[in-house]
C-alpha cells in the first residue's frame, strides 16, 4: 500500500462543512482571510483554489449564481474575462510560471467540481512539472506552502486587478 503525505487535505475532512454553494459563501465572506479572496470588484471576485491541482492554481467567479454562462450577463462576462487576462499576467510574473492553463468545466460531464456555479480556472504551469512521480506514480509534488503562494500573490494583486 503507498501512502501520500498531504496535510493541507486534513482541513477538507475536519472542517465544518459550507451548506450550499461554496461560491456564494465565498461571496458573502469576501473579508475573511480564510476564503483566500485575491481580489474582487461588483461582478466578480478572484479566490484561490483551495484544494489545487498545482500551486497557484486561482479562479475567476461571478458573484452572480448560474451554472449556464449563456445566463450571464455581457457585462459580467466582459469583467471576468477581464479578470482572468489580469490573473495569467500575475500568476507568470509572480511565481513565476512559463505557462498557464485557463478553462472552465461546464457541468458533471465536463469534469465541474462546483458545477452549480460557472467559474474559470488558471493553473500555473513549469516545464516539467508533470514528471516521472504524476506519469509513473500517479503522484503530484507540492513544492511551496499554499499560505506562502497565497500571501505572494495577495501582496502583489492590487498591481495586476485594476
Amino acid at each position: 500500500m503507498e501512502h501520500l503525505y498531504a496535510p493541507w487535505r486534513y482541513d477538507y475532512i475536519s472542517e465544518e462543512k459550507i451548506e450550499g454553494c461554496v461560491f456564494c459563501h465565498i461571496s458573502k465572506n469576501i473579508e475573511d482571510a480564510k476564503m483566500q479572496v485575491l481580489f474582487s470588484d461588483e461582478y466578480c471576485f478572484v479566490v484561490m483554489n483551495k484544494f489545487p491541482y498545482s500551486p497557484g492554481h486561482m479562479m475567476v467567479v461571478p458573484f452572480f449564481h448560474t451554472s449556464s454562462i449563456e445566463d450571464l450577463e455581457d457585462n459580467i462576462w466582459m469583467q471576468m474575462s477581464i479578470r482572468v487576462r489580469q490573473g495569467v499576467k500575475l500568476l507568470k510574473e509572480v511565481m513565476p510560471c512559463e505557462g498557464v492553463n485557463i478553462g472552465m468545466n461546464l457541468g458533471k460531464a465536463a469534469g465541474a467540481g462546483i458545477e452549480q456555479h460557472v467559474h474559470y480556472h488558471m493553473l500555473p504551469r513549469w516545464i516539467g512539472d508533470t514528471n516521472f512521480i504524476s506519469t509513473l506514480g500517479g503522484t503530484r509534488v507540492y513544492p511551496a506552502s499554499f499560505d506562502e503562494i497565497f500571501n505572494k500573490l495577495k501582496d502583489n494583486a492590487s498591481k495586476y486587478f485594476i
